[in-house]
């Protein structure tokens, strides 16, 4: 009886073995799914960060390999009784730039602008005076027999006044010109020939 008790408690003891085997093996595949799942989960936002930080120092690279550059300041001149012009510049390297501006003055503008005005006022002889100190206006009213006023003296007393002083005419006007070639011509006649000098010399 008791070898049949035992016998029997075997039996019941089997099954129950092989429920815990597989329980263990699904517990096992389980963790294992579970474990490959954080792994692969892990692994993105690792992939994700690399890439933002390589577009990151990608986009730094270019934003530094662009150069400076220098503006040139704008001058605007837009009064035509300031008679001056503006010029402006730059320059722009790989290492530094320089930039400036400045203003001429325009000398004929302001000559023009104070003979009207003075003109304007009644003056005319004291503007005319004033365009002759220009070469060219000095010689077209010389050529067209209308002398520029000398010292007061207008018509034919300035012509004659200027032709015994051509110095005070403008620089290459027509009697200043005509008098030094005169005054060029009187020195080279006044001037022996070295070729008589030796002749008399030698007698």
């Amino acid at each position: 009886m008791v070898a049949r008790a035992g016998s029997g408690s075997q039996r019941h003891m089997e099954p129950h073995t092989a429920l815990g085997d597989r329980h263990g093996e699904e517990m096992v595949q389980k963790t294992l799914v579970i474990v490959c799942a954080a792994i692969f989960l892990h692994a993105l936002p690792a992939s994700a960060v690399d890439t933002v930080t390589s577009a990151t120092v990608s986009s730094s690279t270019v934003v530094d390999k662009t150069p400076p550059t220098a503006s040139s300041p704008s001058i605007v001149v837009n009064n035509s009784t300031i008679c001056q012009t503006g010029t402006s510049g730059a320059l722009q390297t790989g290492f530094f730039g320089i930039s400036g501006g400045t203003t001429t003055r325009d000398l004929n503008c302001e000559r023009i602008l104070l003979a009207r005005s003075v003109y304007g006022m009644g003056l005319k002889v004291a503007g005319i005076s004033i365009l002759c100190q220009d070469v060219r206006a000095w010689n077209g009213l010389w050529m067209a027999g209308t002398p520029c006023p000398y010292l007061g003296a207008i018509g034919d007393d300035s012509r004659a006044k200027w032709l015994a002083n051509p110095g005070m005419s403008p620089e290459g006007s027509i009697i200043r010109v005509a008098a030094k070639v005169e005054a060029d011509k009187k020195e080279a006649d006044s001037t022996p020939d070295p070729a008589e000098l030796e002749d008399f010399g030698g007698d």
